[in-house]
């Protein structure tokens, strides 16, 4: 019998925690760990941008934009995959530890996850998700650990000197991506705003895939919204729902699984 069907999506959930929640004191971690105790078989994706800004600072090194997009060239990835596969992931696993759960550090280059290509090279090393293997993330949670995965990938088609072997990939679409292949029942965002809001700032509560694309193409969801309904929308074909919550209000998470109305579920 294949490994997914041994693991049907009904109790996957997949939970990207944004790098503006990190180390905010919110009970993120303690809910991980309940949702696990209660069998959901949780996946947790993790971002890190602005500890990455923070450290590249600390090594001189300067942003580079294009077209109001940040470049990542050879210096700024060293630093994001040492904060992101290290730093990061590693104090988000022992956190999980000392909750009283089990965790296993990965990233999205662990037993080729993630692979994908450069997403634009004036852009230099971020890359655009071409495929994804589960196996790794189904290997974890068969021994009932939560895989805690990294955002990056594997280069498709790598130079021949291999410099160019690991690219930086979105966080928000890595989750996406992720859920998708493992046919996650819910796909959850923690983030640091209440929810997805509409032109008077009022929390939109439900809205369908439809009615969340037309946000973005009206200018109305713009900035760090954008990535994470894109992969609620992306993922929407195989997971159950897609839901975009505010990770610094205590127990949140849980509550959003147990279905009360918190954030913006799309589906």
């Amino acid at each position: 019998m294949a490994m997914r069907e041994r693991f049907p999506g009904d109790n996957i959930v997949v939970v990207k925690v944004g790098g503006s929640t990190l180390g905010e004191g919110d009970s993120t971690t303690p809910d991980l760990v309940s949702l696990r105790k209660q069998g959901y078989r949780v996946v947790v994706v993790h971002g890190g941008g602005k500890i990455i800004s923070d450290w590249a600072k600390l090594q001189g090194i300067r942003p580079e934009f294009v077209r109001g997009l940040r470049k990542t060239d050879r210096a700024t990835l060293d630093v994001a995959v040492a904060v992101l596969c290290g730093l990061v992931n590693s104090q988000l696993v022992a956190e999980i530890i000392a909750a009283g759960g089990d965790a296993v550090g990965l990233s999205g280059i662990s037993g080729g996850m993630l692979r994908a290509e450069v997403l634009d090279p004036e852009l230099g090393y971020v890359g655009k998700i071409v495929a994804v293997d589960p196996r790794t993330i189904l290997s974890v949670l068969e021994v009932g650990s939560i895989p805690v995965i990294a955002p990056t990938a594997l280069h498709v088609a790598p130079a021949p000197d291999g410099s160019d072997r690991i690219l930086n990939v979105n966080a928000d679409t890595s989750a996406g991506h992720i859920a998708a292949a493992l046919r996650a029942n819910r796909l959850v965002f923690q983030t640091d705003v209440t929810g997805v809001l509409d032109l008077e700032r009022r929390l939109i509560p439900q809205m369908t895939r439809r009615q969340a694309l037309e946000l973005i193409e009206s200018g109305v969801a713009g900035g760090g919204m954008i990535p994470k309904i894109e992969a609620c929308t992306f993922a929407l074909d195989t997971i159950g729902s897609g839901h975009i919550i505010d990770g610094r209000v205590a127990g949140a998470l849980l509550g959003c699984l147990e279905g009360q109305p918190i954030g913006t579920r799309i589906l």
